[in-house]
This record gives C-alpha cells, sequence and structure tokens, in this order.
C-alpha cells in the first residue's frame, strides 16, 4: 500500500542533539596559537591568530592542549558520563576552503567521555523546569541519554561579505578560529518535543559556563546546535514509518533551534505523503535553517563515516587518563546549576523564575551564595536568608546591572554590604525605598558600613510607637468609607490607608508594620 492509500493516525517527533562547545582556553587545541574564544581575548583581525599548525604547513608539528582535555573532562562528569582512560587522535578527511590542512583532528571510536545521561526534570508552560510540583508541567521528565563527548579541533569560517557588511564578488575566509578546541557532545534520541530540547540546551550552556569551560556567547557561536529529527508516523494500516533523518546544521540561538524542530516536526509527515521514503542506509540528509522565511533548505546528502576515512594520526599519541588525573578534574567541579536551582526552590524557597536568574552567570550565583551565608549567620534561618539575598540582587541588583550594562556581580557592591541591607530590611529599619537607594549608593562605596550610611542620610525608620499610632488615629478618621470596606472583606483596600500613613510619616515608617497595626487596629486578622 502506497503513501497516498493510508492515512497517518499519529505523528511523534524523535530528536538527538548534536552541541559544538568551543572551550576557553587561552592558546589552540594543537598549537600556542592565541584561541579566539579564550576568555578575555577580543575580537582580533581577520587571519591574524594563526600560525604554521593551523594552516597546515609543511613541517608544523601538532601538541596537544592539556587544558582543553581536562576541561572536556569536567564537561563529561558533570553529564554523568565515563571518562576513557585511554584516548586517541584521528584525521577526518574533507575538503572545504574553511579546512586548510584538507582533514580535521577529531576523535572517532575511542572519545574522551561516554555513556552519560542527564535527568531533564518537567517544564511548564513558561519553558522552566517544575522541581517543586507548583505549576503544571506541559513537557514530561526525560532522562536524556549522552552518547559520547569528543575533542576536535574547529574550522574556519567562510564570509560571504567583507568586515563592516560591504558586498564582495564570491566569499573569504577567516582563519582565526581554525585550530579552536571544540568539544562535541552528543545524545541519545530522547527528546520528544523541542520544549524539551531548548531547556536541555539552555541547562547545558548555563552548565558548561559555571564550570567555566567556555564564554557561553551564542552570538560569538561559543556553542552552535545541530538536532538531528525524524518522526515515527502511526499510519492507519497498523504500521509505524519513520522518516529520513534531518541534520539542522549549525543553530546558534535558542529561538531558532526552537523553530527548526518545530518546523521538521510539521513538515516530515508531509514530505512522507508526497514521496514515502523511510528511514535507511544514505537517506540522511542535512539542511541548513532560514531564519527570516522560517524554513529548512536542502543542503547534501549526509556522509556516512567511511566517506571521511578516519585513519589514527601519526603526528599525535594516545592520551592516557590516569585515576588521579580523573579525580583531580572532578575535584574543580562545583555544584552544577540543575542541583543549584533545586536546592533554590526547595530548600529556599524560590520561584523557578528567580532561581533560574540566579544560576545563569556563575560569579552573580556565587555572590548570591555569600550573602545567604553571611544573612543566615545573623538571622539563623537558611530559608528565609536565601529569600532575603535573592531579593535583594534580583531587584536592587538587577535593576542596577541592567541600566549599566553589566552582571550584578560587577556592580561594585560586596555580598557583605547586601547582607547589611538586607537584614536591616527585614529588622523593619529601613523600607524598601531606602533599601533601594542604599543598594546604588553602596555600589559607589565598596568600603562603606549600610547602617552607617543609612543614618547619615536620614534613611532609618522611625521607632516612636506613639508617633505611628497617632499618624494612624489621623488616617482612620479621615478615610472612614475605606475603613468600612476593609471591614467588609476588602483588604486590598488596606493599601490606600497605608499609603496615607507613609505620606504623614514622611517615608520614615515601616510600611509592613503600618499595615498589620491598621489592621490590628480595625480588627482584621490576615
Amino acid at each position: 500500500m502506497s503513501a497516498d492509500q493510508v492515512q497517518i493516525v499519529s505523528s511523534t517527533l524523535v530528536v538527538g542533539l548534536e552541541v559544538h562547545v568551543e572551550l576557553s582556553t587561552r592558546t589552540k587545541m594543537f598549537s600556542r596559537c592565541p584561541s579566539p574564544a579564550g576568555a578575555g581575548h577580543a575580537e582580533a583581525a581577520p587571519n591574524s591568530w594563526i600560525d604554521p599548525v593551523t594552516l597546515g604547513l609543511p613541517g608544523a608539528l601538532p601538541v596537544i592542549n592539556r587544558e582543553a582535555v581536562e576541561m572536556s573532562m569536567m564537561v563529561g562528569i558533570a553529564l554523568g558520563c565515563r571518562i576513557a582512560t585511554e584516548t586517541r587522535w584521528d584525521r577526518k578527511g574533507y575538503f572545504y576552503p574553511d579546512l586548510p590542512k584538507g582533514y580535521q583532528i577529531s576523535q572517532y571510536d575511542l572519545p574522551v567521555c561516554f555513556d552519560g545521561s542527564v535527568d531533564l526534570p518537567g517544564i511548564d508552560e513558561r519553558s522552566f523546569f517544575v522541581l517543586d510540583g507548583s505549576s503544571a508541567e506541559v513537557s514530561s521528565p526525560v532522562r536524556v541519554g549522552i552518547l559520547r563527548a569528543h575533542l576536535e579541533e574547529d574550522a574556519g569560517k567562510l564570509l560571504h561579505e567583507a568586515p563592516g557588511g560591504r558586498e564582495i564578488d564570491g566569499s573569504i575566509v577567516d582563519y582565526n578560529r581554525a585550530g579552536t578546541p571544540l568539544l562535541e557532545i552528543v545524545t541519545q534520541p530522547d527528546f520528544r518535543s523541542a520544549d524539551q530540547v531548548v531547556a536541555f540546551a539552555r541547562l547545558l550552556r548555563d552548565t558548561c559556563r559555571f564550570l567555566g569551560v567556555t564564554q557561553g556567547v551564542m552570538q560569538r557561536g561559543h556553542m552552535r546546535f545541530e538536532p538531528n529529527i525524524n518522526c515515527h508516523l502511526t499510519l492507519s494500516d497498523g504500521r509505524l514509518v519513520k522518516t529520513p533523518i534531518v541534520e539542522i546544521k549549525n543553530l546558534n540561538s535558542f529561538r531558532s533551534l526552537k523553530a527548526a524542530i518545530e518546523y521538521e516536526g510539521r513538515e516530515q509527515p508531509r514530505r512522507w505523503g508526497e514521496d514515502g521514503r523511510e528511514m535507511g542506509p544514505g537517506m540522511k540528509s542535512t539542511r541548513g535553517w532560514d531564519d527570516d522565511r522560517g524554513v529548512s533548505i536542502m543542503q547534501r546528502g549526509k556522509e556516512d563515516a567511511h566517506d571521511y576515512r578516519y585513519f589514527p594520526d601519526p603526528d599525535l599519541a594516545p592520551v592516557v587518563i590516569s585515576h588521579g588525573w580523573i579525580e583531580r578534574a572532578r575535584a574543580r567541579v562545583p555544584e552544577i546549576p540543575l542541583e543549584r536551582l533545586r536546592r533554590y526552590v526547595v530548600g529556599h524557597g524560590l520561584g523557578i523564575k528567580e532561581a533560574t536568574s540566579l544560576v545563569e552567570e556563575r560569579e552573580t550565583c556565587l555572590m548570591y551564595e555569600s550573602c545567604v551565608a553571611l544573612i543566615a549567620q545573623r538571622l539563623g534561618d537558611q530559608a528565609r536568608a536565601g529569600r532575603l539575598a535573592a531579593n535583594a540582587i534580583l531587584q536592587s541588583g538587577l535593576k542596577r546591572a541592567n541600566e549599566r550594562g553589566v552582571p550584578v556581580h560587577s556592580l561594585g557592591i560586596t555580598p557583605g554590604q547586601v547582607a547589611g541591607l538586607a537584614v536591616m530590611r527585614e529588622e523593619g529599619r529601613i523600607n524598601a525605598a531606602a533599601a533601594d537607594e542604599l543598594f546604588g549608593v553602596l555600589c559607589e562605596s565598596p568600603g562603606a558600613d549600610p547602617e552607617s550610611l543609612a543614618r547619615e542620610r536620614g534613611l532609618l525608620i522611625v521607632r516612636d510607637d506613639a508617633a505611628i499610632e497617632r499618624w494612624i488615629d489621623q488616617v482612620l478618621a479621615s478615610n472612614a468609607s475605606i475603613v468600612d470596606q476593609v471591614r467588609a472583606g476588602k483588604t486590598q483596600a488596606v493599601g490606600r490607608l497605608v499609603g496615607e500613613t507613609m505620606k504623614r510619616a514622611a517615608g520614615s515608617a515601616d510600611a509592613r508594620t503600618i499595615r498589620e497595626a491598621i489592621l490590628r487596629r480595625i480588627g482584621i486578622k490576615e
């Protein structure tokens, strides 16, 4: 029975993911030439970061970058992989203008990391992880198998316009990127939705950045995604048909990754209805993604391994990885972002959005941890300290970080100062507006004491209970109708009474204290 004689009853999306991570070593994978992916390296003029090894000149011999190997081990450990005790280098032969040697040094059958897994939590409608059951899942939890993670060198970059956007006739090549250490992470085809793939990709980026192995700037190509997509079709005659696998090349944004997968999920059943092609030898294809049009474009049939003529590189010795080396790499792996997310949500009571914001920047996350420890020392409550520190960093801190275009940890304020502000606010000695004002001042005053600064600026809250009671009496007397609304159950109306009292206090009283006092006077219990 042909494709046009049956109907598709259901379609299941099946996706595996290849992720290319440029490692942030100072030098390239097999030479001492500076690497453009290195931390702190600015953009260089085209073809200025090259050397005889990069260009494959006669007589130039490669030397292994040990730090790149160790960074790869760290990623593998974070992904639950086994680490090979011996790995070797292979030449992957193909011709392309951005590959000056005519081959790429890679790892074929002995990758440095293999056989790992990541337990991806369920995802809610906002694409955040569901870690505490507080929101409904739109995508179920899944265990993502990690097939392998192998090291190779990156290729150069073909440019179809001159630097600055000037049109040219033909293409030019920049070899600065050639030879950059590249870790390729390959998952099993365990994803069943585009949302799952994007959630994993975000988590992987955060993990690699937290490990310090990549800058993870997507716009600069530090991470590139290549999903392998097909559909399992259940037909009206009872058969299960698998469409040919399509690999989408070089996606460098989460938006494009999601759009490309969803597009193929729609298009592959339609293609099968037209041509009846099924998965099998020689049927895999490579496609590019047109972001403007929102469609994939056929590039070529996908090569098999034998087409690349893999063979061991005669210029490089195998790498023997001792147990001691593995343990040294393991000692460099901190608590990873997913574990921190779970601890912040379950242990500190943070919302998943707030917790996610904290783990996106390693140094900001470590600053948060320091603030929590200092606040907990003074208040004796870890969960309470976590919420107070998060409020300070994600409200006053993020506002100023966005204004200045820097991460929170670079604002100049210290964990001790943040902790001091948070404790003063919690104890009712300053109000929210004063805390925010002081945060901004402390960003410019690294050595200043928050309490002394609050006293100098007249921001400490009035502790005169008699004065507060007098202001409340005046407000209740002049707003009888609002008092009646509150007594009738419209408790949100109490906000107007609080506001009027704060005006009389000229901002020198604590809004929470005033609210509690007003409700107590009216006879309302919350």
